[in-house]
């Protein structure tokens, strides 16, 4: 599950969040909107563990890649791993077996660059790539940042579908984003503004 209660975070004397609560169960894609600058990256930022809040909990909290997934909008490809090595990473890192990486490269439309460097490929296909890693471990969590910001429109279909079906296999989902396409398969809509999530 993905949950704040109570959540208030400043930056700088702003108060950017103030009270915010949301939960997210398993098997439920939730979509996040707001204008720039309302504190959606801030707020996954507390709940995945990057920041922690100055009142209030969170859950997953700092976790592992199979328990909490991250798609930050910075992406956090390792620059000396492929990207099939990058996708495999959260695999290797708990101690499992390597399977379903070149099926998520594929599928995303990227199956021929697994051999390529992040410097070598386009920032959409970063982005692609940066997807795969966060569901190839089947998270119970996933949290996603304008995971397709970067995409042309066949892509964003093809992360979206992926999305959805990681919901629909039990991960609870939340994404910040502005893409309709997203927002159009979600289980609910969430609206953060003046400091709180409506919806």
């Amino acid at each position: 599950m993905i949950k704040a209660s109570g959540v208030h975070r400043t930056f700088g004397g702003v108060s950017v969040l103030r009270g915010v609560d949301l939960a997210v169960s398993a098997g439920e894609l939730v979509t996040l909107s707001g204008p720039s600058g309302s504190g959606k990256t801030a707020l996954l930022s507390l709940l995945c563990g990057f920041d922690f809040p100055d009142s209030g909990s969170v859950l997953p909290g700092p976790a592992s890649w199979s328990a909490c997934a991250v798609l930050p909008q910075s992406l956090g490809l390792a620059s000396e791993l492929t990207l099939e090595e990058n996708v495999a990473l959260p695999l290797r890192l708990a101690g499992r077996e390597v399977t379903g990486v070149s099926e998520l490269l594929a599928e995303l439309g990227i199956g021929s660059l697994g051999a390529r460097y992040p410097a070598q490929v386009s920032f959409g296909q970063q982005q692609r790539a940066a997807l795969a890693r966060a569901v190839v471990a089947k998270p119970a969590a996933l949290l996603a940042d304008e995971p397709t910001a970067h995409l042309d429109a066949a892509s964003a279909v093809a992360a979206v579908r992926l999305l959805r079906r990681v919901a629909d296999d039990g991960t609870a989902v939340l994404i910040a984003t502005h893409h309709d396409a997203v927002h159009e398969v979600a289980d609910r809509v969430l609206l953060l503004a003046d400091g709180k999530v409506r919806g």
